[in-house]
């Protein structure tokens, strides 16, 4: 199995912390990648479902990682599944790139079973906003892609106010990889930044991702 790093050591502590998933579960991964998590949980013993919008990645998901990866539109929000399908859904870093938030929430909604939860991690709209312009020497070339950022208030703001109580789960995020994309993007400057300002110490607003599970509520 071939391993792109990226948050994935980060993703998978979030996982395991929530303690949710100790025992078999039906599980759709909404933006799977190259396949990396669907087949560790696989591994793992759950009915894992992943879906992409990148046919290369379903590609690779295949050839290296072993898993089959359902193709969905980027153009909506419509997911390929039946009403309450799964136990959790799961994303990470797609939840910014969606237009439409309420459709995405209400879409996840009707394919979780009563009691599921949407488990997922999106940058901080207050810390990624001045990174990204950062990154691109733009101020506004982000918006291109990260189209749906949020602050704290704001994303809990739009979970609850879809039918979803959420929680926020603290996970070490300045991993080997977050170092190497500092250097890569702001120079020695940056990483010196890092280890002086130590951001997986700051208050959960200031969070440079959000790691989040949000449970849906029943309907009364």
């Amino acid at each position: 199995m071939k391993i792109h790093r990226g948050n994935f050591e980060s993703n998978l502590l979030f996982l395991d912390e929530t303690g949710l998933l100790d025992t078999p579960k039906r599980i759709l991964e909404i933006g799977a990648g190259r396949g990396v998590l669907t087949r560790v949980l696989k591994d793992r013993g759950h009915q894992i479902i992943g879906t992409e919008i990148n046919h290369e990645y379903i590609a690779f998901a295949k050839e290296e990682n072993d898993v089959d990866l359902v193709f969905t539109n980027v153009e909506t929000t419509d997911l390929p599944f039946p009403d309450k399908s799964f136990d959790f859904v799961i994303s990470f870093d797609v939840f910014e790139h969606i237009p439409d938030s309420d459709a995405h929430l209400k879409e996840v909604s009707r394919v979780l079973a009563p009691g599921g939860s949407y488990l997922l991690c999106t940058p901080n709209k207050l810390t990624n906003v001045p990174f990204e312009i950062l990154k691109e020497k733009s101020l506004t070339k982000y918006k291109e892609y990260h189209i749906a950022l949020h602050t704290f208030w704001g994303l809990k703001k739009r979970l609850q106010k879809n039918g979803y109580q959420t929680s926020f789960v603290s996970i070490p995020l300045v991993t080997p990889y977050f170092i190497d994309k500092m250097r890569r993007y702001t120079g020695s400057v940056g990483v010196f930044l890092v280890h002086i300002l130590k951001p997986d110490a700051w208050p959960q607003f200031l969070k440079t991702n959000f790691y989040v599970v949000a449970k849906k509520q029943e309907e009364v």
